[in-house]
């Protein structure tokens, strides 16, 4: 008899995804899908093309599962998918700026509440999210992860899990991201910073 999938851990399901369980897959796709479209999302600025791109990170779990190495029950798969979602929506939005004279939408940033928002504020919220496309599009991409996987709420150790960096330097190196941010936003856009 199986095991109720609900009930393995991540770890678990993977090691079933290794062994072309196909229920196992689903399971891992349906626990996760909604965090790595909704970091997409907020990365791409498109509902379509998160959606896209989120079933492009599942793809290659589901196509590749050993590139996860679980050496033990804590394999980290959140943050893999976390690393292959920032990775590939990054990809993506340095092709649209290669692409594109005008910078496309880089993330939904500051989603508006349940209520309708009035449409002077949201022309206004939507300029401003250009604005900061725009800054981070042009950022290191070290820099622009840190902060946009930051604004996901992620905690630092998890930071430094999934862009593999060293734990106690995630402080000083969102110091100086949000620095760079501050200094690019107001060289390119003066007019508001005065």
């Amino acid at each position: 008899m199986k095991p109720n999938l609900s009930t393995l851990t991540d770890a678990q399901l993977v090691a079933q995804v290794q062994a072309n369980d196909e229920a196992a897959f689903e399971a891992v796709f349906m626990r996760h899908y909604e965090r790595i479209y909704s970091l997409l999302f907020r990365l791409l600025g498109s509902r379509a093309d998160a959606e896209d791109m989120a079933q492009q990170v599942f793809i290659k779990l589901y196509h590749a599962p050993d590139r996860l190495h679980l050496a033990d029950d804590n394999a980290n798969v959140v943050g893999w998918l976390y690393r292959v979602a920032i990775n590939e929506g990054y990809n993506a939005l340095r092709s649209r700026k290669r692409r594109s004279h005008w910078h496309e939408q880089f993330a939904r940033l500051w989603p508006f509440g349940h209520t309708a928002p009035d449409p002077a504020h949201l022309a206004e919220s939507r300029d401003t999210q250009s604005r900061v496309r725009q800054v981070l599009a042009d950022m290191k991409p070290r820099d622009a992860k840190l902060l946009l996987l930051r604004h996901s709420g992620l905690a630092y150790r998890e930071l430094a899990e999934i862009l593999d960096l060293a734990p106690g330097s995630i402080g000083s190196l969102l110091t100086q991201a949000k620095r760079t941010f501050a200094q690019k936003y107001r060289a390119a856009f003066p007019e508001e910073t005065e």
